[in-house]
């Protein structure tokens, strides 16, 4: 009978406090793992699906190579400051076209087709 009065004595003077914050730190760091292991998981997937894609043709003017013609001329239109306040930030803008002058990047590979190789004849 007189263990439930040894019980009470801890109870008492504080020791399951320190029981349930242990326990209590455990579980935060438990849940703060599982996000950063979902993170990580997120971000192996991302670099998957960017793996798998092929390059896009981007022009040094972040244009895609289907605006650019044959002469390596931009023809996409662009929005260029005209007016600026005293903190050297636009205020408005006017429609122009693009001035670089060629594509400089990955040429897209064309799609071929070639049929196996077989030993008959």
């Amino acid at each position: 009978m007189a263990w439930y009065w040894w019980v009470l004595v801890v109870f008492w003077m504080g020791g399951f406090g320190w029981a349930a914050d242990n326990v209590r730190t455990a579980l935060r760091n438990r849940h703060d793992r599982k996000v950063q292991l979902l993170e990580v998981a997120k971000q192996e997937r991302l670099a998957v699906e960017a793996a798998q894609r092929p390059p896009e043709p981007v022009c040094g003017c972040t244009h895609h190579l289907a605006k650019h013609d044959k002469q390596g001329r931009c023809h996409e239109r662009v929005e260029a400051p005209t007016a600026w306040d005293e903190n050297r930030k636009p205020l408005r803008y006017e429609a122009g076209e693009c001035n670089c002058q060629q594509y400089v990047g990955p040429q897209p590979l064309s799609q071929v087709f070639a049929e196996e190789l077989t030993d008959r004849a």
